[in-house]
């Protein structure tokens, strides 16, 4: 349900952005942003917390165009603290940067035991795509510890569909089954 919520408020914003300062601002806002929030915790633990007035979060809010983010990111933080949702802030700017950097492609990793053919390739590509629904960039590696098999990394997510991730699985399920 949270990541539901996040990427409603991080797609309403980038339509948003499109239409106003741009793809490219937007990003750099939610670059800002998130080192601003990186370096000082505090704040947003502030914009949180239910003992400080909306009248005091929303003029600090105010103090961030400018220096910080533009006047369109200022407007959706107010947006997001009048909702409730100003806590989903990480996870809106998060769902930016995956989904939306490299011109709207997702970056994808792809990790090999051995060299892979074309044509392998380009199935890959598609299967990925429409399981992803989006477009990617894939990124090849090649990876011996895997013994065979291939592991996608597309942000936060991993497909381990390698023979290495299936012998650590196995190696859990014996442990678990042991201790029990």
């Amino acid at each position: 349900m949270d990541e539901i919520v996040a990427k409603r408020y991080a797609d309403a914003f980038i339509q948003y952005a499109r239409e106003t300062i741009g793809l490219e601002k937007a990003l750099e806002d939610c670059k800002n942003i998130k080192l601003i929030l990186g370096e000082n915790p505090e704040l947003i633990a502030l914009l949180k917390a239910p003992e400080v007035s909306a009248a005091e979060k929303l003029k600090l809010i105010d103090s961030f165009p400018g220096e910080y983010c533009t006047q369109e990111f200022g407007n959706f933080l107010k947006l997001l603290l009048r909702n409730g949702r100003i806590h989903k802030l990480n996870d809106i700017v998060e769902h930016i940067r995956v989904h939306y950097s490299f011109g709207g492609r997702r970056q994808v990793l792809l990790s090999t035991s051995y060299p892979v053919e074309l044509d392998a390739v380009k199935q890959i590509t598609e299967k990925l795509k429409e399981k992803l629904g989006s477009d990617i960039k894939l990124y090849l590696d090649l990876n011996g510890s895997l013994l065979g098999g291939a592991k996608a990394v597309i942000g936060n997510t991993v497909i381990d569909a390698s023979i290495k991730g299936r012998l650590d699985d196995l190696r859990k399920n014996l442990e678990e089954i042991r201790m029990a």
